[in-house]
């Protein structure tokens, strides 16, 4: 069960780094939504994610705190967008270093290893490796989805089942359509 949720969780962090290839860092960080939703924060954000759950709540804290995390700005979104000072490398090569950092705790614990995580409530803190690796592989696969989002509002490209051009007209279109019989209800 661990091999095949890190099996997984290696391939949807592989897919939000795609997301970043060939845009430019205009691109990568502009938010499309009004949540403010950006390429480059969900990168940032996962990278905390990973190394809270599967470092520091498991007794296994990186070698430096975050700066979002000890300036406290994390509780204000700060790990939802990349500032002016913050590469794409510098979050790409953070990103890559967490999920490095997550992957031995995968290969060195095992499921039913104690973990608590310090920004729970209190009471509510104790669980498992196991839960916060499952978390993680969703908390990753629901932000590939919003990368998919992103992406394909920056340049048309979706999910690796993408539909070229005409198809994907078409594709809108007879959803439009079936939407437009459900107008003024």
């Amino acid at each position: 069960m661990k091999t095949e949720l890190q099996t997984y969780l290696q391939g949807t962090r592989a897919l939000m780094l795609a997301k970043l290839e060939g845009l430019s860092e205009y691109d990568r960080r502009r938010p499309l939504v009004p949540s403010g939703t950006n390429l480059l924060g969900l990168v940032k954000h996962l990278a905390g994610i990973e190394y809270v759950y599967l470092g520091t709540s498991v007794g296994r804290p990186p070698a430096e705190q975050l700066p979002w995390e000890a300036d406290g700005s994390v509780w204000d979104g700060a790990d939802m967008w990349a500032s002016p000072t913050e590469s794409t490398e510098y979050l790409t090569d953070l990103y890559r270093q967490a999920c490095a950092h997550s992957d031995r705790s995968i290969a060195d614990l095992d499921l039913d290893h104690p973990a608590e995580v310090p920004h729970w409530p209190e009471g509510s803190r104790t669980t498992t490796f196991g839960a916060l690796l499952v978390r993680v592989v969703d908390e990753t696969a629901h932000h590939a989805g919003h990368a998919d989002i992103i992406r394909e509002l920056i340049d048309g490209q979706g999910g690796k089942d993408a539909l070229d051009e005409t198809a994907r007209t078409d594709f809108y279109t007879t959803i439009q359509q079936a939407a437009e019989t459900f107008l003024g209800e």
